[in-house]
C-alpha cells in the first residue's frame, strides 16, 4: 500500500474563497519515502500580508509560478490509488478535492490524518500540533510553514507512528468508509460512539470549553454525525469543523421537549455559529401606562427588554386587532388606546365607532374598564399542561403554559398531576419565555389535543 502524504500553503482558510500557493507530497510505503513532488502555484489572487509573514511565500515569488490548473494532472496521478495522509487531513483534502474538481477531477481517495493517529498511537502529549508534535517526539522539523517542510516532517511522524502502531490502530481508521476521518481533528471518536440514539440538545465545544454549538436532534447520534458526513469547501464548514474540541449532550424525553431547550440554551450560550434564534424575540408587545391626565392608556410597541408587556405578539395587526376586541367589549376609546390618534373627542371628532361615552367617564371610572379589560384578556390566554412520555416508563413529561405565557418544563416521577398550579410549578424547571417556544407548544397543543390538561384561572 502507498501513501500521498500532503502539506499544502494557501491564500486563507477554506477551499471555495481561497487558493493554493504551494504543495507538496511525499510518496511513501509506510517505512520510506518513495517519491517527493514540490511546487509553488500561482493562487490567481493576492495573499495577504499575515499569510506572506507566515509562509514566507509573497505574491513576487509565485508570479511566474504555474496556476492550478496547469498542475492539477499531475496532483491528481500522484494521489491516484494511495491513501491520502495529512497532519489535519481535512483541511488538505478539501483544499485540493475542491480544486481538483475545477479542473475536472475527482478525488476520492481515503483518508488519514496523522493528528488523529498520534493522538492513539503515542498519547499523552501536550499538544498535537505538527511543530510541537515532532519536537517532543525528536523528529527532525526544518522549514516550518512552507509545504516542504512540513510534508517531510509529517512524513517521519507517520513512519514513526507505523512503527509503534501495535494495536491496529492504522488498520482500525482505514476499514469501511474511514468515517472517523471526517470528524474534526481533535474531537473523540468515543464521544461520538457514545451518543445514544434519543431525543435531546447536544453541545460542541471549543478548545477553551466555551459552546460554539448547540443543536436538537430526534437521534441524537445520527444527528451529531450528519454534521461530519460531508467536508465542504465553505468558511464556516471549514472554520465548524477546526473549533470543535468537545461534545456533551442533555437527554429529552420528547422531540418538543429538545426544540424548547434548544431555544433556551442558544438564548443562553449564544454559541457562535448557531445563525437561527439567536436574536430571537417576540416583536411586538401590548403595554399598559398612565397619561398626564390619569387615563390608562394601551399601546402596541416593538417589544421592549426593560418593560414587561401584558402579552406579546408576531405582528402588528395581530396587537391591533387584539385591542379592538378589547375596545368591543369594555367600551374602551380608541384615541385613548393609540388606534385613532387623529381622534379628538373632546370637540366631537370621534374615532369610528366611538359613542362619545369616553368624554363623560372621569380617569378613575375609566380605568376600571382598562383593568377588567386587563383581566378579561389574561381570561382568554390559555393555562394548560401538555403532558407525555417520560425518559423511562415511570415518569411524564410535562410542559406548563400560565396564561399563555411558557413557563417550564420537567417530569412527573410519580405520574400524578398535581390539580394546583402552585404545586405543579415547584415540580418544574422555570425557563424564559418567548413566542417561538410559545408558538412551538401551541401548535403541538393543537395537534394533540388529548395531551392537554386545562386548568381553572386561579
Amino acid at each position: 500500500m502507498l501513501y500521498a502524504i500532503v502539506d499544502i500553503e494557501t491564500t486563507g482558510s477554506y477551499a471555495a474563497g481561497n487558493g493554493i500557493t504551494e504543495i507538496a507530497i511525499v510518496t511513501h510505503d509506510g517505512k520510506q519515502v518513495v517519491d517527493f513532488y514540490e511546487t509553488l502555484i500561482n493562487p490567481r489572487q493576492q495573499i495577504p500580508y499575515f499569510i506572506e509573514r507566515l509562509t514566507g511565500i509573497s505574491n513576487s515569488m509565485v508570479a511566474n509560478a504555474p496556476g492550478f490548473s496547469d498542475v492539477a494532472a499531475r496532483i491528481y496521478e500522484l494521489l491516484q490509488d494511495k491513501v491520502f495522509v495529512a497532519h489535519n487531513v481535512n483541511f488538505d483534502y478539501s483544499f485540493l478535492k475542491h480544486h481538483l474538481e475545477a479542473c475536472g477531477y475527482t478525488l476520492g481517495a481515503k483518508k488519514l490524518c496523522t493528528v488523529r493517529m498520534a493522538r492513539k498511537i503515542v498519547p499523552g502529549m501536550s499538544s498535537y500540533s505538527l511543530g510541537k508534535l515532532c519536537n517532543q517526539l525528536g523528529i527532525n522539523h526544518a522549514n516550518h510553514h512552507r509545504a516542504g517542510g512540513d510534508a517531510m516532517a509529517t512524513a517521519d511522524l507517520f513512519a514513526m507512528l507505523v512503527a509503534n502502531d501495535k494495536d491496529g490502530v492504522i488498520d482500525t481508521m482505514l476499514k469501511g468508509r474511514n468515517r472517523e476521518q471526517y470528524l474534526p481533528p481533535h474531537l473523540p471518536v468515543q464521544q461520538v460512539d457514545s451518543l445514544p440514539p434519543v431525543p435531546g440538545v447536544y453541545y460542541f465545544y471549543n478548545v477553551a470549553g466555551k459552546a460554539v454549538y448547540v443543536g436538537k436532534a430526534k437521534n441524537l447520534k445520527r444527528r451529531v454525525k450528519s454534521h461530519f458526513s460531508n467536508n465542504k469547501a465553505g468558511k464556516q464548514k471549514q472554520d465548524f469543523l477546526r473549533d470543535i474540541h468537545r461534545i456533551s449532550y442533555k437527554e429529552c424525553a420528547t422531540d418538543l421537549m429538545a426544540h424548547i431547550l434548544e431555544s433556551t440554551e442558544i438564548r443562553r450560550l449564544w454559541p457562535m455559529y448557531n445563525r437561527s434564534q439567536r436574536g430571537y424575540l417576540p416583536k411586538f408587545g401590548l403595554y399598559v401606562y398612565e397619561d398626564q391626565q390619569g387615563y390608562k392608556r394601551f399601546a402596541i410597541e416593538k417589544n421592549k427588554q426593560v418593560y414587561k408587556p401584558i402579552h406579546t405578539f408576531n405582528t402588528l395587526i395581530e396587537g391591533h386587532n387584539r385591542i379592538r376586541e378589547m375596545i368591543s367589549e369594555f367600551g374602551l376609546c380608541a384615541r385613548l388606546c393609540n388606534l385613532a390618534k387623529g381622534a379628538d373627542c373632546a370637540n366631537g371628532i370621534f374615532a369610528e365607532g366611538c359613542t362619545g361615552q369616553c368624554t363623560k367617564l372621569k380617569a378613575k371610572r375609566y380605568n376600571r374598564r382598562v383593568d377588567d379589560a386587563i383581566k378579561w384578556l389574561h381570561k382568554q390566554l390559555p393555562t394548560f399542561a401538555y403532558v407525555d412520555k417520560g425518559i423511562s416508563d415511570d415518569e411524564q413529561s410535562c410542559i406548563f403554559v400560565n396564561k399563555g405565557a411558557f413557563y417550564g418544563m420537567g417530569y412527573l416521577h410519580d405520574g400524578v398531576l398535581p390539580d394546583n398550579i402552585l404545586e405543579l410549578q415547584e415540580k418544574l424547571e422555570p425557563m424564559p419565555d418567548n413566542d417561538y417556544i410559545r408558538n412551538l407548544v401551541y401548535k403541538h397543543a393543537a395537534a394533540f389535543p388529548e395531551k392537554c390538561i386545562s386548568f381553572s384561572k386561579q
